[in-house]
């Protein structure tokens, strides 16, 4: 009996220690950022979605871990939690541009493994609802005839993705983004009530963030979407760059990343729980409550796609005169 009791304790214990190293068990993710904005938009739609699903038994806990538009947190994983399976890590297409620029230290796109991509935004043109722009050849004709007569201003620095929005439409239009008035926000609210109180005259943010601001009653409109298509539902009858004549696309993806040392085993849990969580409509209606539009890449599409973006920010940031990184 003795020996019998023994042995269900030992199996008792060694299935108490396989669970609690389940990585879908006592769930975290990182936000990069203070609580608000869209890092934190990301960690709540998974929280949401993952546990009202079932996939997870208690409710991910969302954490803050400000700085660098994710440099602090990207660094902090890398070198103190590289092998953290239980926490996930939010990232943007802002993330991904300033690791071009080395804005994240001596880590490249190679020292995480890049897990999900739950959705995306696109970059927009967006005016005063009194503005005499009525399409976005009007701000380029007006910039071509004299560049510093146009404010543009968005919720970023030089360098930053919204600033490149700006210097992509400006080039796009045949003006030197050198000569273009921009100027820089904390973060796209402030931006936008800018515009409405005359200050600029456009703001170069994102679709989706554009769109719940009128919803909620802001004042201005939407000139140009940045995609190679027209976008659905609400944004359905807002031309693109492209229609009006100016070759721009900035998608703003929105994911997740995790330690680089997570195991194979582990990685493919988590890969596996977000390709089903994606498929399900339940899903959807979260994702598009929030603002975003479908994107869902999982594992090694992600990882390719990742790598695609960031080569193909170094070439831009090269182009405008930035600093870039190179990858180990």
């Amino acid at each position: 009996m003795r020996i019998a009791s023994k042995f269900i304790a030992a199996a008792l214990s060694a299935a108490a220690l396989a669970a609690a190293a389940n990585p879908l068990d006592k769930t975290e993710c990182i936000a990069p950022a203070k609580p608000g904005g869209g890092f934190d938009l990301t960690c709540k739609l998974v929280q949401s979605a993952l546990h009202d699903g079932k996939f997870i038994a208690d409710p991910m806990r969302v954490t803050y871990m400000p700085g660098g538009i994710g440099a602090v947190a990207y660094n902090t994983v890398i070198a103190q939690k590289p092998d953290a399976a239980n926490a996930i890590v939010a990232f943007s297409g802002g993330s991904l541009l300033n690791l071009a620029q080395g804005k994240f230290g001596r880590y490249t796109e190679n020292d995480v493994r890049w897990l999900a991509a739950i959705g995306t935004d696109y970059g927009a043109v967006v005016v005063a609802e009194n503005s005499p722009f009525k399409s976005l050849k009007d701000v380029m004709a007006a910039m071509k005839a004299d560049p510093t007569k146009v404010v543009l201003g968005a919720g970023g620095t030089v360098g930053s993705q919204d600033w490149m929005k700006a210097a992509l439409t400006a080039r796009a239009g045949g003006v030197n983004p050198k000569t273009m008035r921009y100027v820089a926000f904390e973060g796209g609210g402030e931006a936008l009530t800018a515009l409405q109180g005359g200050h600029i005259h456009v703001f170069t943010g994102d679709a989706a963030e554009a769109g719940q601001q009128i919803k909620a009653g802001a004042k201005v409109r939407i000139l140009a979407v940045m995609n190679d298509k027209r976008l659905s539902g609400d944004m359905a009858n807002i031309p693109t760059a492209t229609e009006q004549g100016f070759d721009v696309e900035w998608p703003i993806v929105r994911g997740f990343y995790v330690g680089p040392k997570v195991s194979d085993a582990d990685y493919k849990v988590w890969v596996d729980t977000f390709s089903k969580l994606m498929a399900t409509p339940a899903y959807d209606k979260l994702r598009n409550e929030r603002g975003l539009f479908p994107m869902a890449l999982t594992g090694a599409p992600l990882d390719a796609y990742v790598k695609k973006q960031v080569a193909g920010y170094r070439k831009l940031a090269e182009e405008f005169g930035l600093n870039v990184v190179q990858a180990k």
